[in-house]
């Protein structure tokens, strides 16, 4: 087991950023960790880094209590938080070369500085001052850090945030690579991210988890939904009262998102509907929710 999170809360005065979560993560496993702006993501990475003491609960990284083993747990932690701090002022070689001195990497160092600048795609820019280089590639370069003592687990908060579109494919590949035999931590807002890397979702909201499965097992538990055109204005209350409809929303025009556990029975009254109001239906299909439409629905569900 890499990570054991069990009953894990945080206090910041009387505010309960993060309430009783447990979940397991395995080797091998590319974990997307979601929730909206202040639902305790970022609390939670920072505790099982070490960098904050819990509250409540416990935590351990491969077999070590953050509390009890902090040295031991960050020898086996790469961490890239969102904040991403690095020394401007220094070169990226000489900044790889400070963080294996805090690692005591010693000899094989210099090796293995040289396998991450070309791991990252750093090559050409290895002689820059890290404060002039672009955004994107001063994440590769908190990345580099991250993976520079070859930890067994990889906390990494907003991994791609600033690249490019060609940078975002590299950083995903090389994400994807690093997961076959470490243990990947991610938190980010791009859900396309999440389901090109990731095989397992944890959603936390109001610090509490609220799901947490495989990218294809929570899609098929929220079902699917209809998107039908008419060429007359519907509404709500009339779309929401035919069987097996469970949530209607409206798109642009007389379009509709029509959410359903059963699509077919859906369809055949849609029809009808149609029939029976003199309602002309222009275009419709079914869609399987995406992860967003997914997050959206629970997260929704969720806030009282």
């Amino acid at each position: 087991m890499s990570i054991l999170i069990s009953q894990l809360s945080k206090l910041y005065g009387q505010q309960k950023a993060v309430d009783s979560i447990s979940f397991e993560l395995q080797k091998g496993e590319i974990v997307g960790f979601l929730g909206p702006n202040g639902a305790g993501k970022s609390t939670t990475m920072k505790i099982i880094t070490g960098y904050l003491p819990p509250s409540a609960g416990q935590v351990s990284v491969c077999g070590y209590d953050v509390v009890k083993q902090p040295m031991e747990v960050r020898k086996r932690v790469g961490y890239l938080p969102e904040a991403n701090p690095l020394y401007p002022d220094m070169y990226v070689r000489e900044f790889l070369e400070f963080m294996a001195g805090m690692h005591n990497l010693g000899k094989p160092s210099q090796q293995r500085i040289r396998e991450m600048i070309s791991l990252t795609g750093l090559t050409p820019e290895q002689h820059k001052k890290i404060g002039a280089l672009s955004k994107g590639y001063k994440q590769r370069v908190g990345l580099a850090q991250a993976l520079l003592h070859n930890p067994e687990v990889l906390i990494l908060d907003e991994p791609t945030s600033g690249l490019d579109p060609n940078q975002l494919a590299e950083i995903r590949g090389l994400i994807r690579e690093l997961g076959k035999d470490k243990t990947v931590m991610l938190s980010t807002h791009i859900m396309q991210e999440v389901e090109a890397m990731c095989s397992r979702v944890i959603i936390i909201h109001k610090g509490a988890i609220i799901a947490d499965d495989s990218i294809s097992a929570l899609q098929k538990g929220a079902g699917a939904y209809i998107q039908v055109t008419f060429g007359e204005a519907a509404t709500v209350a009339e779309l929401e009262q035919l069987p097996g409809v469970t949530r209607a929303v409206a798109a642009e025009g007389h379009t509709w998102r029509l959410y359903t556990a059963d699509a077919e029975t859906v369809r055949k009254n849609l029809l009808q509907f149609a029939l029976i109001n003199n309602r002309n239906i222009l275009s419709l299909h079914s869609n399987s929710q995406s992860l967003e439409d997914v997050f959206r629905e629970l997260t929704f569900a969720h806030n009282d």
